[in-house]
């Protein structure tokens, strides 16, 4: 019986410290994310929203080098291929180009860690605001390996605004579709600063610099996300590799016809290679 009782005891009191550690999480001291954001400027995803286009019309200040890859890449596009944007083989669009939030984005807070939501090709993202250091070693990811910094500007108790560092990263990633380069190096370093406006709390701020070798200086915009004004908004599932019908072979960018047969997306483009299938005998 007294076994009994000291269990009972010893599970009563474990359960006392894991409400109390649940409890401490205070939610009136973030501010009210919560919803769901779209992409608050018309036109195409972009970087910096301010300009009227992708592409040329960004005005990146990229290398000499940079310059002419990215002009091969519009090249190629104006020919039928896909030039430097990786994303028609579903692969993830990475940062910073996460940001221009193809799908809805849902922010949930916690009390170490922030994160955002989003359907399409695996763009959600995990900031840490746990008060860690860099890892010494950071597997590489396409989302890529962020710290963020709660700041209460205004004095009034409340976080209000969320500093972010992002690291880390593999390619391919471009900016846009039109394939507008990150240095192939991939030592990008982002640094976004978040906070609502406050003519308006529809609208979330992005302040977004990129540090990159494939820009001559830090690269800055602004971006802006409106909160949808529905109270139970729809969250649709995106699958992008479920009717793609883009396929790279070799480097080389062949599609699926509707009858499901290999076809060439440019005039004149030779099959790929099919030396490990049996030759049919002429």
């Amino acid at each position: 019986m007294l076994n009994r009782s000291l269990i009972a005891m010893t599970a009563l009191a474990a359960l006392c410290l894991a409400t109390a550690g649940a409890q401490a999480f205070d939610e009136t001291k973030y501010p009210d994310w919560s919803g769901q954001w779209r992409r608050g400027e018309p036109g195409p995803p972009r970087y910096d929203p301010s300009k009227p286009g992708a592409g040329l019309r960004q005005e990146a200040p990229l290398t000499e080098e940079y310059k002419v890859i990215h002009a091969e890449s519009m090249a190629d596009q104006k020919e039928g291929g896909q030039g430097n944007d990786p994303t028609y083989t579903c692969i993830g669009p990475g940062m910073p180009r996460i940001m221009s939030v193809y799908d809805p984005l849902e922010i949930v807070i916690t009390e170490n860690t922030t994160h955002m939501l989003m359907q399409h090709v695996h763009d959600s993202r995990r900031i840490f605001t746990d008060g860690r250091n860099w890892p010494e070693y950071i597997e590489p990811s396409f989302a890529g390996y962020s710290i963020g910094k709660w700041l209460d500007t205004d004095g009034d108790g409340r976080y209000d605004t969320l500093e972010i560092e992002s690291r880390g990263f593999k390619g391919p990633r471009a900016y846009d579709a039109t394939g507008l380069p990150l240095h192939k190096d991939n030592q990008s370093i982002f640094k976004e600063r978040l906070y609502l406006d406050k003519a308006d709390p529809k609208i979330l701020i992005n302040e977004i610099t990129t540090i990159d070798n494939a820009l001559t200086r830090p690269w800055s915009a602004v971006k802006r996300y409106r909160r949808s004004d529905v109270k139970q908004p729809v969250w649709p599932e995106a699958v992008c590799g479920s009717d793609n019908a883009q396929i790279d072979i070799a480097g080389q960018n062949y599609m699926f016809s509707a009858d499901g047969l290999l076809m060439p997306t440019r005039k004149d483009q030779p099959p790929p290679d099919l030396k490990y299938f049996k030759q049919s005998s002429k």
